[in-house]
């Protein structure tokens, strides 16, 4: 499984303990280290249209500000990892954002959320594709992999929430079965049946993609 893009939990241990005992330099580097993979969750998952109309470095300082403001009470009862608890502070600002700034009250009346296929395609895109692929069969040039790529971002966004959900925690934000577990409140075989359940939902997806684009004989 590819990197996750959040900090190594040793570090982030290391720091919080810092943090707990007053270390506030500590506390300034445990939410530096974490300004990035913020910014790339950001980046994921906040509507396109609304990208143009905010700086995704504003919504990345202000959870990093509500944080510093709540990380008293999170040190006392930790209730789940550090990366998980920001990545829902992320998320609660990435939906407010996007209510806030949505390009009309008319625009996804029907699908108010903030979540988005990812842009790109990016490497996470081409190695999530390869994997879609028959077995033993591998795109061979890179305009065959951009095109796969493209096919599979397109199937991503054609998902249920929930599907697409899981799937982007999986393999963009390249979070673990368990962390994904406990970040939606699951435990971990539920958590790895509704991911095998999305990745037969998109190869179904891309299988009639395939058809669509057969030509007419």
């Amino acid at each position: 499984m590819a990197k996750s893009i959040w900090p190594s939990g040793d570090q982030t241990e290391e720091l919080l303990i810092a943090a707990k005992g007053g270390d506030q330099d500590a506390v300034n580097r445990l939410l530096e280290k974490h300004r990035a993979p913020i910014r790339r969750l950001v980046e994921l998952r906040l509507d396109r249209k609304v990208q143009r109309r905010v700086d995704v470095s504003d919504v990345v300082q202000d959870v990093l500000f509500e944080a510093s403001g709540r990380l008293d009470k999170y040190l006392d009862d930790p209730v789940m990892a550090f990366h998980l608890w920001l990545r829902q502070i992320a998320w609660d600002r990435i939906i407010d954002t996007y209510r806030r700034h949505r390009v009309s009250a008319k625009r996804n009346m029907d699908r108010e959320q903030a979540m988005v296929a990812p842009g790109g395609p990016d490497q996470s895109t081409m190695e999530f594709a390869i994997q879609l692929c028959d077995p033993g069969i591998t795109p061979a040039t890179a305009a065959t992999q951009r095109e796969l790529a493209s096919k599979v971002e397109s199937a991503i966004e054609s998902l249920g929430d929930q599907d697409r959900e899981i799937v982007i925690m999986r393999h963009y934000e390249h979070l673990t079965n368990q962390e994904i577990a406990d970040a939606l409140g699951l435990n971990g075989p539920a958590a790895s049946m509704r991911y095998l359940r999305a990745v037969r939902r998109l190869r179904e997806l891309l299988q009639q993609s395939d058809v669509n684009d057969e030509p007419d004989e």
